[in-house]
C-alpha cells in the first residue's frame, strides 16, 4: 500500500492550527444529512489525503497525543463518522500520520547528505555523509519536536515503517552511508553487520536526552557541543 500523498492540504491545515479557520471548514455543525450530498462530491482519496495532512499537522503541533479524529474532521471539513469510511480507529490515523512523520525526518536527512560534495566512495566525503546525517536527525528532532516524537509513536498493533520506501527512511539512509564507507575503506566489511543500530541509538539517546530528558535545560552553546561529541566518538569507533 503507497503512502496516499498529502502535500496539498498542508498550507491549509497549517492555516487552520494556527488560526482556528479554514476555507473548507463549515462555519456552523452540520447533519450527516447534510453533509452527504457534498461528500459525495467529494473523492474518497482527497478525504483520506487530507485527514492525513491534518494529522500530520497536529502531530507536528502536539505531538501524537494530538492526532485525534473528531479534530482532523473539523479541519478536513468533513462530519466525524466521514473518518471511519478511510480509518478502522483513532490507532490507523496515527500510524499513517505517524510514518509521514518518519518521511519528513528521513527528507531532512537526505538533504543533509545531498548538501556533502565529493563522489561516492572518497573516504572524506563518505564521513562527512554520515556525519551530516547525524546532524540532521539531531536538528529534525529540535526544530520539530512534536513530529519527530510521532514518529516513534506507532500503535502497536500497526507496521513500524514507511511502507513502500524503505531506502529513503532514516534507517535505510544510515545504512547506505555505512556502505559507503565499507567502499570507502574506512569500515572494516566485519564490522558493518548490524553497526547501524548502535550508531542510531547513539543519536537518538542524544535527541531524547537533550529534547525532553534530562537534559532538556541545557543551553544551546553546551547542547551543540553534547551533539558534536556525540557524532564525533561515533566517527572515532568506526575508523
Amino acid at each position: 500500500m503507497v503512502t496516499p500523498h498529502w502535500s496539498s492540504y498542508v498550507d491549509t491545515v497549517h492555516i487552520t492550527i494556527s488560526s482556528g479557520q479554514c476555507p473548507h471548514c463549515y462555519p456552523e455543525p452540520v447533519t450527516a444529512a447534510e453533509e452527504a450530498p457534498r461528500s459525495r462530491r467529494r473523492p474518497r482519496g482527497d478525504v483520506r489525503a487530507g485527514l492525513v495532512a491534518a494529522g500530520v499537522e497536529l502531530a507536528r503541533a502536539g505531538g501524537p497525543d494530538a492526532v485525534v479524529l473528531r479534530e482532523a474532521t473539523r479541519i478536513v471539513g468533513v462530519v466525524p463518522n466521514a473518518a471511519y469510511r478511510h480509518f478502522a480507529d483513532r490507532d490507523e490515523l496515527l500510524a499513517e500520520v505517524c510514518t509521514a512523520a518518519m518521511l519528513e525526518l528521513a527528507d531532512r536527512m537526505a538533504a543533509g547528505i545531498a548538501r556533502v560534495r565529493g563522489k561516492r566512495g572518497n573516504p572524506a566525503a563518505a564521513q562527512r555523509r554520515l556525519g551530516a546525517i547525524g546532524t540532521a536527525y539531531l536538528e529534525f528532532a529540535r526544530a520539530e519536536p512534536g513530529l519527530f516524537a510521532t514518529a516513534f509513536a506507532v500503535p502497536r498493533q500497526h507496521e513500524y515503517a514507511a511502507r513502500d520506501t524503505t531506502d529513503r527512511t532514516p534507517l535505510g539512509l544510515l545504512r547506505g552511508a555505512l556502505d559507503e564507507l565499507v567502499e570507502a575503506g574506512v569500515l572494516d566489511p566485519q564490522r558493518r553487520e548490524g553497526i547501524e543500530y548502535p550508531i542510531w541509538s547513539l543519536v537518538h539517546g542524544t535527541a531524547v536526552l537533550t529534547g525532553r530528558g534530562p537534559l532538556r535545560d541545557t543551553s544551546d552553546a553546551e547542547l551543540r557541543r553534547i551533539e558534536a561529541r556525540t557524532l564525533a566518538f561515533i566517527a572515532a569507533g568506526l575508523a
